[in-house]
């Protein structure tokens, strides 16, 4: 472990959530907000030894075994989350370092007793303490979550939103300390020369999957669990087909709910001939095949706080279509694509049926391109120096 403390006139930073080799959304955010500050302040970024028990973990593996590496950044992996014995030394070892601010990334009530032990280190010791809510409480909320959220965000002197429902969450725990305001960032290094598709291309992967050129294809893409209402979409697509005769549904991703009963769905549905399924995790080097493939993306979220997967449609310059449940509405505009109540299969279906011909024709692109560049995340460093300032 590297105890020298940074020979700068920089702000120090410690930054503590998860980033390579995890994969994922929040290892996503944290890296890129990893590479999005350096330049402005010295970072230590804490990082977990164990992120979740692999008894708690649904998954087939947390860690990005990507070929291609596209963000990669300087971590300590120092934080077991099943191992209290290993919280109070990460704490010490961030006072070691003498930061400025500390930042910690949350998202899930199981880390709030790591975080609180960890934090009240920090606050025995006058270290101010931000924490970016990605979200307040899980999508699959259970009764113990609001006891481990109060002692996760204890310590915090503020906090960083990322949408305004996530705001609105956090008034319960807030009291009177200060929520800032950003966005999740536009995850264009998908879309990047750098990134190779693992030998294969966009037209290669459209034969092997059976679409053709006429086709007008919806991406669902993402882990599929139960508030990601793919079974609504499912619903929905007879009432798409009828309308849109060449519609086809590309699922593409791994499945944390019980695959087969999307299989039943659709075979319940006749829809064997107008739906593709990818059943597995996409690495980075090929997630550029399905969005380059797609002519609108589809989020039929039954709740939702903000999602990374919008911000790839946009990277791609992909309209979208989502449902008006947490923050998914802030991001989207007429520039940009539809926005439908929730769980309404036939809302749903007029929603992607209008949309279709002008995503096939490429009349949305324009737009989304614009409403990617407004995006907040841009002013991420200079929103840090703000915070900093006035915490310290």
């Amino acid at each position: 472990m590297n105890s020298q403390l940074p020979d700068s006139t920089k702000k120090r930073l410690v930054l503590v959530g998860p980033a390579y080799p995890y994969r994922g959304g929040n290892a996503l955010f944290m890296s890129h907000l990893h590479e999005a500050l350096q330049e402005s302040f010295d970072i230590l970024h804490v990082n977990y030894s164990t992120l979740y028990p692999s008894l708690l973990f649904p998954g087939s593996t947390q860690l990005d075994e990507s070929k291609s590496k596209t963000l990669v950044v300087e971590s300590e992996r120092l934080i077991n989350s099943a191992n209290p014995f290993s919280w109070k030394s990460v704490g010490n070892r961030i006072v070691q370092w003498q930061p400025d601010l500390v930042v910690f990334d949350w998202w899930q009530p199981y880390f709030g007793l790591c975080h609180r032990t960890i934090a009240s280190v920090l606050q025995r010791n006058n270290i101010p303490i931000l924490t970016i809510t990605e979200n307040v409480i899980s999508h699959e909320a259970r009764g113990i979550d609001r006891w481990l959220t109060s002692h996760g965000l204890k310590h915090a002197d503020a906090f960083l939103a990322l949408s305004s429902l996530v705001e609105q969450d956090l008034k319960p725990y807030q009291s009177a300390r200060k929520v800032y305001r950003s966005e999740l960032p536009i995850y264009s290094f998908y879309d990047s020369d750098d990134v190779e598709f693992g030998g294969k291309t966009p037209v290669s992967r459209r034969e092997e999957l059976g679409l053709i050129d006429t086709d007008e294809v919806l991406l669902f893409f993402g882990y599929v669990r139960k508030y990601k209402g793919l079974d609504v979409l499912l619903e929905a697509m007879p009432h798409i087909v009828a309308q849109r005769p060449n519609a086809k549904l590309l699922i593409v991703g791994e499945f944390y709910d019980s695959e087969s009963k999307y299989r039943e769905l659709i075979k319940q549905h006749g829809l064997e001939h107008n739906t593709v399924v990818v059943s597995e995790f996409v690495p980075n080097e090929e997630v550029g095949l399905y969005y380059s493939m797609a002519d609108t993306v589809v989020l039929p979220y039954k709740e939702a706080t903000q999602s990374g997967i919008l911000n790839i449609a946009y990277a791609f310059a992909k309209p979208v279509v989502v449902t008006d449940v947490g923050g998914l509405k802030e991001f989207v505009d007429d520039r940009t694509g539809v926005v439908v109540p929730p769980e309404n299969p036939q809302a749903l279906a007029e929603a992607v049926s209008e949309i279709l011909p002008k995503a096939k024709a490429g009349e949305y692109r324009q737009g989304v391109v614009e409403r990617a560049g407004e995006n907040g995340f841009a002013n991420i460093a200079e929103l840090f120096e703000t915070i900093v300032e006035e915490l310290t």
